[in-house]
């Protein structure tokens, strides 16, 4: 969870995904002209009933701690389930998912105490403009919205409703304002990025997007991609990652499990020979690549044998970012009904995966050591060090340096889960 926010500002807090810490920000400019000065507004997730636990939990503790402020809940879990948060003493309103991006939701006008229509009517993402990020070094954008597909643990679809895209001119127009305002480095987000287009006159794919936008904003210095269906990279995209230096070397795939029968279980449309081919193909094209990956231990039905082919899958695609998650049963979904496995047990191999995780993340950071690299660096540490980001995403600790500025290094060292850096040489360009 974030939380944001200042004295005479509303309060965000926001759970879950990029694409709804860039919801959160959307709603802050619309709290600030509605002059919801006081509010708090929580911004929720439903991919694990954890993540639900939390945001309910976030909204008592805000009730305590701002007893005169209107709280306003709203993302996926509210979308969901709209009355269980209405219900809830503590909470003054909920919005929808299509709600919260439109400013009449927050004016005075619009006081109705559940404000949530059916998403999958919803055909169309409006583009939503913002001025910039309280991080004002990185910023997302979105691109897309919703999920056509229907993974059998997912209830998502269901609180972003179907695909839909956002067109290219409104995607160029985003990132140009945000790079006028000093962002250097943009990430690109959505529900699932990869399905892009499908919807739009052309159809034009992801990368052919993604190509036309550093094309036409030539100053953007970089561009991350949220994270991508292993099954749908296009190949104008795989060209771009091995011929555009400005598209960052660092992919995460929604891989879920490396396991053949758990994936068909999972309705997913991908193979475990397919991941381990695609990272082998563009580890060739660009052979300084990363790749993170979602993987979720103790789906339903899963054995030890097939758990095992999960695990060995962090070898097998030389996987070095983890996002684990233990197997949640969401209410509505196919696999809820699955044979289940036991709690403790999901727990166990989540944490044989993180560890897993962790000893992949430590080779790589070793490997870094000696090696130049390019760091944007993003923000002070409490100590006066600078801390920034390499283009394969690896934190770095530099002594000097300007915030915004992207800067050549040779990776000197480690400091626990950071590497530290000196200066090659002058700053390449300030970001401000």
């Amino acid at each position: 969870m974030t939380g944001q926010g200042k004295h005479g500002a509303a309060r965000i807090l926001t759970f879950g995904c990029r694409l709804n810490a860039y919801e959160s920000e959307v709603m802050r400019g619309h709290a600030q002209t509605a002059g919801l000065n006081d509010a708090v507004i929580v911004n929720t997730c439903a991919v694990t009933g954890e993540a639900e636990r939390q945001a309910r939990q976030a909204i008592r503790k805000a009730r305590r701690e701002n007893p005169a402020a209107e709280i306003i809940v709203t993302g996926c879990a509210a979308q969901i389930d709209p009355q269980g948060f209405a219900g809830m003493a503590e909470v003054d309103r909920v919005l929808g998912n299509e709600e919260k991006l439109k400013l009449e939701s927050f004016l005075p006008e619009s006081s109705a105490p559940v404000l949530v229509n059916d998403i999958m009517a919803v055909t169309e993402t409006a583009p939503q403009l913002i001025d910039g990020f309280a991080e004002r070094t990185r910023a997302f954008v979105q691109v897309q919205q919703g999920c056509d597909h229907r993974c059998t643990f997912c209830i998502i679809p269901y609180g972003r409703g179907n695909s839909r895209s956002v067109p290219l001119g409104e995607v160029v127009r985003q990132v140009r304002n945000l790079v006028e305002r000093g962002v250097a480095e943009v990430v690109l987000t959505g529900v699932d990025i990869t399905s892009y287009g499908g919807d739009l006159p052309g159809r034009p794919a992801l990368g052919q997007m993604v190509r036309r936008l550093l094309a036409q904003v030539p100053d953007l210095k970089r561009l991350r991609l949220s994270s991508l269906d292993a099954i749908e990279l296009d190949a104008d995209l795989r060209r771009l990652v091995a011929e555009e230096e400005r598209l960052m070397p660092h992919l995460h795939l929604s891989l879920q499990a490396g396991d053949d029968m758990i994936l068909k279980r999972m309705k997913r449309r991908h193979s475990r020979s397919d991941a381990v081919a695609l990272c082998r193909a563009m580890r060739d094209l660009r052979p300084d690549i990363v790749f993170g990956a979602d993987l979720i231990a103790g789906f339903p039905t899963e054995t030890e044998a097939m758990f095992e082919n999960s695990l060995a899958l962090v070898e097998d695609c030389g996987l070095t970012y983890l996002h684990v998650f233990p197997y949640s049963a969401r209410k509505g979904t196919p696999a809820a009904k699955m044979p289940q496995v036991p709690l403790a047990l999901r727990k166990d191999r989540a944490a044989r995966l993180r560890a897993a995780g962790a000893a992949a993340l430590d080779h790589f950071l070793d490997s870094q050591v000696g090696r130049p690299a390019a760091v944007l660096i993003e923000k002070q540490e409490d100590d006066g060090r600078l801390l920034g980001r390499s283009e394969t995403f690896a934190p770095v600790l530099l002594e000097r340096g300007e915030i915004g500025a992207v800067v050549q290094v040779r990776i000197t060292g480690r400091d626990g889960a950071r590497l530290t850096a000196e200066p090659l040489h002058q700053q390449l360009s300030p970001a401000a």
